[in-house]
């Protein structure tokens, strides 16, 4: 395995020790870590890094990282790590007040992309066209990731944020899926596999409208033989209609209502395999068998050696994410201004009576 590690267009390579490439389904970026004995005599720096500088990392002859340097440290041995991020890692880095205006969620990446300097490569069309997003003081990821959501709600297509020879790209999920093999005995070296019922609910109940009066309780009788009685309680509010507290609950449960489970199976390094890919998975003591997504990967290159990290799961889930009545540009009816009650009015007229009586005294 042949490495370049460029900074300033000079390869330091030589002083790397090991580094870290790294990706979450939760996070637009990828992270470069980096590891050196950056001093020749043991008394003095080989080279300077500054916080900002560009760097390229090569494997192979591939490129597979181009970012920017964001933390430095060096103790007195010379014994450094560098932080870098690409520059997808700018999407959270500033905030902004936005409207949209029937705009794709395509369309505002690459808005948002061009005002704050972010350079795009491939953006694929996401094709539902949104009527209307007001966000404000938001980061650039959120409101990308609220487009996102309001489009895989009316489409159920699922697009993810990569990064290509250091510009930003959005693809749809069904266009990365290559299922790269791991198996017990061959390449795989280590494998886990938990499940909890630590966050189960069996029973969700949900009260609303004027004093709590309406009540629905939504249960699995199955679970319940199985784990017992575990509720959820969740209180609407007082505008919630009979319709929209069932609906709540039956949602909450089936939402509450599952194991959570979590897998991760070390292998042999294969560059092609990051966040959100396909995998399939054979390891007969964990039980894990059958294809997986990548939701998050770390691969570590040291001594000539390239192993990797990853969590996988059974589907890619998207982040719980929340948008308002207000953020869809829906404005609540506001409340009929009550009249003056007769009762009142009557008394103001009396009042101005006594006031003219005292007056002509």
């Amino acid at each position: 395995m042949s490495t370049r590690l460029l900074i300033r267009d000079i390869d330091i390579a030589d002083f790397l020790t090991s580094a870290t490439w790294s990706g979450h389904s939760e996070k637009p970026n990828r992270t470069l870590t980096l590891q050196f004995k950056n001093t020749i005599d043991g008394r003095y720096k080989a080279f300077a890094v500054s916080n900002g500088e560009a760097i390229q990392y090569f494997i192979n002859n591939k490129r597979i990282f181009v970012g920017s340097v964001f933390d430095t440290d060096i103790n007195e041995s010379g014994n450094m790590t560098v932080t870098c991020y690409d520059r997808n890692y700018y999407t959270l880095k500033s905030k902004a007040t936005r409207q949209f205006k029937n705009k794709k969620a395509s369309e505002i990446v690459k808005q948002l992309a061009k005002d704050f300097g972010i350079p795009v490569g491939n953006i694929e069309d996401t094709g539902y066209v949104i009527p209307k997003l007001i966000l404000r003081n938001h980061s650039l990821y959120d409101m990308m990731q609220k487009a996102m959501y309001l489009t895989y709600k009316q489409t159920k297509k699922r697009f993810f944020f990569g990064n290509v020879d250091g510009k930003l790209t959005l693809m749809q999920h069904k266009n990365n899926v290559t299922p790269w093999i791991l198996a017990a005995g061959s390449n795989l070296t280590s494998a886990s596999y938990s499940i909890s019922m630590e966050d189960t609910k069996t029973q969700v109940q949900v009260v609303g409208g004027k004093d709590n009066k309406l009540t629905h309780t939504a249960k699995s009788v199955a679970s319940q033989k199985l784990y017992g009685i575990m509720q959820h309680y969740e209180e609407m509010d007082e505008k919630a209609t009979t319709s929209q507290v069932k609906q709540r609950a039956e949602s909450l449960l089936k939402e509450l209502n599952v194991l959570n489970d979590q897998a991760s199976v070390s292998a042999i390094g294969i560059i092609d395999v990051v966040t959100g890919c396909g995998v399939y998975v054979r390891e007969p003591m964990t039980g894990l068998a059958g294809g997986y997504y990548v939701t998050s990967d770390s691969h570590t290159f040291s001594d000539g050696k390239h192993e990797m990290k990853l969590e996988i799961s059974a589907s890619l889930d998207l982040p719980k994410i929340e948008i308002s009545d207000e953020e869809l540009g829906i404005e609540k009816p506001q409340k009929p201004k009550k009249k003056k009650a007769k009762k009142d009015a009557k008394k103001t007229d009396k009042d101005d009576k006594d006031a003219k009586a005292t007056t002509k005294k």
